[in-house]
């Protein structure tokens, strides 16, 4: 039986990492417990590790777990790396691209980013008083491009998304990210038809397996280019005049049964947990 470390916590995207985490531990022990052990890991906000509910370090996991899925933050991956513990999750190198270099690679591809403008994480001695920063700030995105926008958490969070059709909604939407201590990101709004497009490694038969759309041919290039290792999510709006769009990415599958991962499983005979399977195969 093979031994699958659950890695969750950290002192980013700390809350949202523990509830995927616990979420996959419970699925695998649902689905998958006769051939995959799960350890859960956890690294608390003081930077501590526990494994299996014992404070540990991080050295530990070569005797305790064959390989690692992270949940967590993508800086552990190089600690990962560093112990020669197999990893799933992000590919590497992944968050250190500029949004420039980004806007590049993927107009190479076809793709097109919707505008967009970072608000990283409030701080006061650098921002000034709360009561006005998401007044600052909505006039800035105002100034840069109009409604509507989607205001979204930078990193996944438990944040809601919010979609803001007039300055008044883009301030309250900002200031969400401000309570929730989110560095947030507000883009321009796409209309068009929104497609979710799953792509898996190695699965039956191909190189970079695509769940059936319009736009799997796409879906498996920036698999490719990204280097992903195992499972990509890509969010698409096809624009009928100014193309496709890429909204969204995600490396980790939801495994909700009502999920459009599921679903899409389902549509080519296939159990989200053979999916699952073939991951950790990987």
């Amino acid at each position: 039986m093979k031994r699958v470390g659950i890695l969750r916590g950290g002192k980013e995207n700390y809350d949202f990492s523990i509830w995927e985490g616990g979420k996959l531990i419970s699925y695998l022990r649902e689905n998958l417990s006769q051939k995959y052990k799960p350890i859960d890991i956890l690294v608390d906000q003081s930077g501590v590790w526990h494994i299996a509910g014992v404070p540990a370090s991080a050295g530990d996991l070569l005797h305790r777990v064959d390989f690692v899925w992270n949940v967590a933050h993508q800086n552990f991956s190089k600690l990962l790396s560093d112990l020669s513990v197999p990893e799933i999750g992000m590919p590497r190198n992944f968050s250190h691209r500029s949004s420039a270099l980004w806007k590049k690679e993927a107009e190479s591809l076809g793709l097109k980013i919707p505008r967009s403008i970072i608000l990283p994480l409030y701080q006061k001695d650098f921002d000034g008083e709360r009561n006005r920063y998401a007044i600052k700030k909505a006039k800035e995105v105002h100034e840069k491009f109009g409604a509507p926008w989607v205001v979204k958490s930078l990193m996944p969070s438990d944040m809601g998304v919010h979609v803001a059709n007039t300055f008044n909604e883009l301030v309250d939407a900002i200031e969400d990210g401000v309570s929730h201590g989110e560095g947030i990101v507000v883009e321009e709004l796409i209309p068009g038809k929104r497609e979710e497009v799953h792509t898996v490694s190695g699965y039956r038969g191909e190189e970079v397996y695509a769940f059936p759309s319009s736009v799997g041919d796409l879906a498996k290039n920036l698999h490719q280019h990204l280097g992903a290792r195992h499972y990509l999510k890509s969010s698409f709006v096809l624009h009928s005049r100014l193309g496709v769009y890429l909204t969204d990415l995600a490396f980790l599958p939801d495994l909700n049964p009502n999920s459009n991962f599921s679903k899409c499983c389902e549509q080519v005979a296939a159990r989200p947990r053979d999916v699952i399977e073939h991951i950790l195969s990987l």
